[in-house]
């Protein structure tokens, strides 16, 4: 079964306009997903909100929004006035720049989606743009309406089509600085970045997503398959904790170069001997 696409549009650079399709490039719909129930009667749970105060039960009808504006203090929003703030959509992913590749900050990346030609009479304008930013190594920024937001895009040739990563706003992005400012400036020898060179050498590989497994979702799913099937199901058992050693050791034992001093070998003590038998005379 095809895809359903997320988002109808058209991508346009100046007067370049062609149909386009957004899809979800990323999702976690396949994960193992459990439902809150009754331990006694088995039956499914729903979720009521409750007036903090009287403690009752608020339907639907009557909740609204609301924003804080002091403690325990809240102006009520109504849907309307909600939608008074939301961005006229014209479904124009409209190209405001085009960036070098390595400009881009993968800190701001929020949710990635594959971009596509929507129509065929819209082929040949999708290639054009691919081609020409291949051609060109740069990626574009675009701004459009997406799912009741006003979002910048960037978009990146890939493969036959684009993707299109909607990006975090500034203000989303928290300081590096701020996080990284107990840090201490350790001042390291030669010997330990040389070990550490050697050890990033002979663990280099390439990145294949393939080689990764979700355990934790892996072990759920068998979790439910031993619940079901009626057998027992057994804890896992807690990794043994590492001795703690010294950092300099450690960094050579991880290159293969350990100074362990080599076991002596000890002599076994030589035998005592017994007093030869004296001969007896012929007589």
């Amino acid at each position: 079964m095809a895809p359903r696409a997320n988002w109808k549009g058209f991508l346009k650079v100046g007067e370049l306009v062609c149909p386009v399709a957004l899809y979800t490039a990323a999702s976690t719909s396949d994960r193992i997903a459990f439902h809150m129930l009754n331990r006694k009667t088995g039956h499914r749970l729903h979720r009521e909100f409750i007036d903090s105060e009287t403690g009752k039960t608020v339907e639907r009808e009557d909740q609204v929004k609301g924003y804080e504006v002091g403690d325990g203090d809240y102006i009520a929003l109504d849907p309307e006035e909600i939608a008074a703030a939301l961005p006229e959509s014209d479904k124009t992913l409209e190209i405001e720049a085009f960036i070098a590749c390595d400009d881009i900050d993968d800190l701001y990346f929020d949710k990635p989606y594959y971009l596509t030609p929507s129509d065929r009479h819209g082929d040949e304008a999708f290639a054009l743009i691919r081609e020409g930013m291949k051609k060109s190594n740069v990626a574009a920024l675009a701004e459009t309406v997406l799912f009741r937001r006003m979002r910048t895009v960037l978009i990146r040739p890939e493969g036959q089509g684009l993707v299109a990563t909607t990006l975090n706003y500034d203000y989303e992005v928290r300081s590096a600085e701020a996080a990284f400012s107990d840090v201490p400036d350790v001042k390291l020898k030669g010997e330990m970045l040389e070990l550490a060179e050697h050890i990033i050498n002979t663990k280099k590989g390439r990145f294949d997503p393939k080689g990764f497994d979700d355990r934790y979702d892996a072990a759920l799913a068998e979790v439910v398959k031993a619940k079901i099937e009626g057998r027992k199901i057994k804890p896992v058992k807690p990794k043994a904790e590492g001795k703690v050693i010294d950092l300099m050791e450690a960094l050579r034992q991880s290159a293969g170069k350990s100074e362990k001093p080599a076991k002596r070998k000890t002599k076994k003590p030589a035998a005592a001997r017994k007093p030869a038998a004296g001969r007896r005379k012929a007589g």
